[in-house]
């Protein structure tokens, strides 16, 4: 099952990364269901109370938490990092993350501003773990692979998103001067395309290859695009703060246009498998990638007008964060988890452990997918006629996000839970 320079041996006890994986999808169903409740006044601008609430259960609740489980097994492994005490970070950062993310959307749904006093210690001091923990195991790795590098370019852009978004909690809840209307841009930014965008490309050049059998990427892909999207980044960030204007809208189409890029390459690896047919991680990879390359060229498009439409911000929200960002977990989710505890079996478990195949079936894997990519295309139309759209969109998107839930616990049947081995 290992790839050359895959040290299985290095991966840290199963439940480390496995207890964020099966979270995940769950923040997903409290989304729904909030969407839910709020009904179609929720689509009505990316500010509504509900719509905040249900961003950031899936930008800090499933996206964060799904992709920091990926990086305990993945830096280890891949990077040849281990971080340090993995079992105690996860741990703390697990709880924390998932105590603060609810405390974080029940104050920005229902404008309590002690729920976001208490919320935003409890992020800020998860995610400023992982991340210092994981920049040291990174400077500690006795190699340098791009993959390593590309993470760290991720990481540091989590710690400026971070800081961006405790900005903000402070002018919530603390009436702190900050220039609300600028630094929300920026979060938003270096969250989906600093910390996002960016880790997916590391994650990207190891496991499209190994588990979609594609050939590799080029090289200056895994050398330049992260370092070159997060400077980029940085310069757009400074213009738009200076009201930079068209050097700004620029900056931010010359970023679209490597995602674009960078999208449209995968889907072409892709192509090239040597899998004689797609299963259902790649059919969520292409979904993604097809998300991100038009959310990136609505974004560009939308810069350079006046005055863009609500509803054309809440329809770009729906294609990165549902259309891209949940679409590559959802698929790296049906490869990932099986791998844990197909593993897990093989050094803890005697007797004949089960093909992979069996532990997460491609048939159930897809069940799932048809579900999810329906949810898509509903919240993206609930997006423009919320009246008609927002309930079915937001029912269908429950439904998914606990099929997936149930689905990957389904998979655990497979593994003997043995105090002594996890």
């Amino acid at each position: 099952m290992a790839a050359p320079g895959i040290a299985i041996e290095a991966a840290p006890p199963v439940w480390a990364p496995l207890r964020f994986l099966l979270t995940a999808p769950w923040f997903g169903v409290l989304a729904g269901l909030l969407l839910l409740w709020g009904g179609p006044a929720a689509l009505e601008s990316r500010f509504t109370p509900v719509l905040l609430g249900a961003t950031h259960l899936l930008t800090l609740g499933f996206m964060s938490m799904a992709m920091l489980g990926a990086l305990l097994q993945l830096m280890p492994v891949v990077a040849g990092a281990p971080l340090p005490r993995s079992s105690l970070v996860a741990s703390v950062v697990h709880g924390l993350l998932s105590a603060g993310t609810l405390l974080l959307t029940a104050g920005l749904w229902l404008g309590s501003a002690i729920a976001i006093r208490l919320g935003t210690p409890l992020l800020v001091l998860s995610l400023a773990v992982f991340v210092v923990v994981g920049l040291v195991a990174l400077l500690r790795a006795p190699t340098r692979e791009a993959i390593g590098r590309t993470v760290g370019i991720a990481l540091l852009a989590l710690a400026v998103t971070v800081v961006l978004g405790a900005a903000l909690a402070a002018a919530l809840a603390w009436s702190a001067p900050v220039n609300v209307a600028k630094v929300v841009d920026l979060h938003a930014a270096w969250g989906l395309v600093g910390w996002t965008a960016i880790l997916v490309v590391g994650v990207a050049q190891q496991v499209v290859p190994m588990f979609q059998v594609t050939p590799q990427y080029p090289r200056g892909v895994a050398v330049w695009l992260a370092p070159l999207v997060v400077l980029l980044l940085s310069g757009w960030s400074a213009t738009a703060w200076l009201d930079g204007g068209a050097v700004g809208r620029a900056i931010g189409a010359s970023v679209a246009l490597l995602v674009v890029v960078f999208s449209s390459y995968t889907v072409v690896l892709q192509t090239r498998s040597r899998r004689p047919k797609a299963d259902a991680t790649m059919l969520a990879w292409r979904a993604g990638m097809a998300c991100l390359a038009l959310s990136a060229t609505v974004v560009a498009a939308a810069a350079y007008v006046e005055a863009p439409p609500a509803r054309l911000t809440v329809l770009t929200g729906v294609l990165v964060i549902a259309g891209f960002a949940l679409s590559v977990i959802s698929g790296m989710l049906y490869k990932i988890v099986p791998f844990l505890l197909w593993l897990h079996l093989q050094n803890n478990v005697g007797g004949q452990v089960p093909h992979i195949g069996l532990i997460l079936p491609d048939a159930s894997a897809r069940r799932h997918l048809w579900l999810h990519l329906t949810a898509v295309l509903l919240l993206g139309a609930a997006a423009l006629w919320p009246q008609w759209l927002l309930y079915p969109a937001a029912a269908v998107f429950t439904l998914a996000n606990a099929t997936l839930g149930w689905t990957l616990l389904r998979a655990c049947r497979w593994a003997a839970w043995r105090p002594e081995s996890v």
